[in-house]
């Protein structure tokens, strides 16, 4: 069992370090423009246009929630679909806490279903 969680915080620890390092990479990318917007000192969404010489077009859109205790409970992204002019749900992360732990679940949106579907494999609980 200690294997599996073991396990499990390695390969959140190098997805964590993957998107972190795109995460940087794109924004040192000259390209991408990143535009925050805050509530109360929290970032609760954050659009990404990519820059074509003086346009910006949509390309990412992140939307946050957060619980009583300013803990991220939520990051919700979205991508621009050009062909049909609108945003579509991407991928939702959920966290929950409690006094010992953080569970961090990964769901893909389903077009068909229309709604997020968990993807068990992904889910990790780690120690505070």
């Amino acid at each position: 069992m200690k294997k599996m969680n073991l396990a499990k915080c390695v390969v959140v620890l190098v997805i964590t370090f993957v998107a972190s390092l795109s995460t940087y990479a794109a924004k040192m990318n000259n390209n991408l423009v990143y535009n925050a917007q805050e509530v109360n000192g929290l970032k609760v969404a954050e659009t990404v246009y990519k820059k074509d010489g003086n346009m910006l077009t949509n390309y990412m859109k992140y939307n946050y929630k957060y619980n009583d205790n300013n803990q991220m409970t939520e990051n919700m992204s979205q991508k621009w679909n050009v062909n049909k002019n609108c945003w579509e749900n991407d991928l939702c992360i959920r966290y929950t806490y409690d006094n010992k732990s953080v569970t961090t679940e990964y769901y893909k949106w389903n077009s068909k279903k229309n709604d997020f579907i968990l993807i068990p494999e992904m889910t990790v609980t780690m120690d505070k």
